[in-house]
């Protein structure tokens, strides 16, 4: 798979490629990604299924641009489209219910913690500037059928803040698996999925460990390996 990148500006991580690994594609399911930055997400998940339509919604116009270009490169205009929006305007870009999956790796800090990035791409990515996690999961459940999935990776410290507002907006927390550095370490991120009109039951899968417990702690595990081994090429 060929990707454009900025050099200074956004560059994706690990994320979203933990999170394409995590979600449960159905076949012809209709996704939607919610701030998609390059489009990886959605052109990982193009590679990953038989998907007949993916939609990655990026606000930044450079971004958007980018993403447009990765599509292209990678062949795959027929089924991936790169809207420019605001998720706050969810309801003027999109129909109601027209998606089985919405996912997002959406901004895990709040405008006011942390250092900002001086890269207007990078601080939008990483800090809420346009939009909170409110916003990302009340487009999410605009965007979702009854029944349809909202698969989401974040910051494990707002795990309760992201479940509650998912509950909220009528999507209920059906799968999470924690994601950690090395093993004996805190969590640090965290993989949910919920069911907009799902019934309560929260299955929590076995612990990610990106890293192996080796000398300057910076190998790959075989499960993290093994992603990149299946990347889509």
């Amino acid at each position: 798979m060929q990707l454009l990148q900025a050099e200074n500006g956004y560059r994706y991580s690990l994320d979203p490629i933990l999170l394409a690994r995590f979600v449960d594609l159905k076949k012809g399911s209709r996704v939607v990604d919610l701030g998609t930055g390059c489009g990886i997400l959605p052109l990982l998940l193009a590679r990953l299924s038989d998907s007949p339509s993916l939609i990655g919604l990026e606000l930044q116009p450079e971004l958007a641009a980018r993403a447009v270009r990765n599509v292209e490169l990678n062949g795959l205009s027929d089924r991936v489209r790169i809207l420019r929006g605001d998720i706050r305007n969810i309801k003027d870009l999109l129909p109601v219910g027209c998606a089985d999956l919405v996912v997002s790796n959406p901004p895990y800090r709040q405008p006011d913690s942390g250092r900002i990035s001086p890269s207007d791409e990078r601080a939008a990515a990483r800090h809420e500037l346009a939009g909170g996690l409110a916003d990302f999961i009340a487009a999410a459940s605009w965007l979702l059928k009854n029944g349809g999935n909202f698969a989401v990776v974040y910051l494990v410290e707002r795990l309760s803040e992201l479940m509650t507002v998912m509950v909220g907006a009528g999507i209920e927390p059906k799968r999470l698996r924690m994601v950690y550095p090395h093993q004996g370490e805190v969590a640090k991120m965290v993989l949910l999925e919920g069911r907009k009109g799902g019934h309560p039951g929260l299955q929590v899968e076995k612990p990610l460990y990106v890293y192996k417990n080796s000398v300057g702690g910076r190998d790959y595990t075989d499960e993290i390996l093994q992603m990149y081994e299946e990347h889509p090429a």
